[in-house]
């Protein structure tokens, strides 16, 4: 698999691996604070995945293609 094939969404999933130090770090220095981190990396990954999800071509409008209505 070359980066030309990887999907986005695929991409955007290389970021929970940041997950990782933030254990690391819950686990040596405050349970509290890793925590916290750790949610706050699991939202942005939740936000990029939904953000780079495909979408719908067709929203019940009927225009002519070129983006404008009518």
């Amino acid at each position: 698999m070359s980066l030309a094939t990887l999907q986005p969404r695929h991409a955007a999933a290389v970021g929970l691996l940041a997950l990782i130090p933030l254990i690391v770090y819950g686990i040596t220095d405050s349970v509290f604070a890793g925590g916290v981190s750790a949610l706050n990396t699991c939202l942005i990954y939740g936000s990029l995945y939904l953000a780079m999800s495909p979408v719908e071509t067709s929203h019940g409008h009927h225009g002519d293609g070129s983006g404008t209505l009518g």
